[in-house]
């Protein structure tokens, strides 16, 4: 079922099992455990379609001329999430 989410669907979600956690004494144990257990499946699918959409980000580098070769799009680290 998350494999077929979007992005936007699957952040969604994840930010409603963190409003879940955050509520603290309103879950019980078993409660916390699953969100945080959805929230972890959530947070690797996010991270997958991440990675997947930033191997397909290239930019155009004019090498000579007109001639043109593409490169990664390269960011910076802002850490492990």
């Amino acid at each position: 079922m998350a494999e077929g989410m979007s992005f936007e669907e699957a952040l969604v979600k994840l930010e409603e099992a963190v409003a879940r956690l955050e509520q603290g004494d309103a879950l019980t144990l078993d409660e916390s455990l699953q969100a945080f257990e959805e929230g972890i499946r959530l947070t690797r699918l996010c991270r997958e379609k991440l990675d997947a959409a930033e191997l397909r980000v290239q930019q155009l580098v004019e090498v000579d001329g007109d001639m043109f070769e593409t490169a990664p799009f390269e960011v910076e680290d802002e850490g492990e999430i």
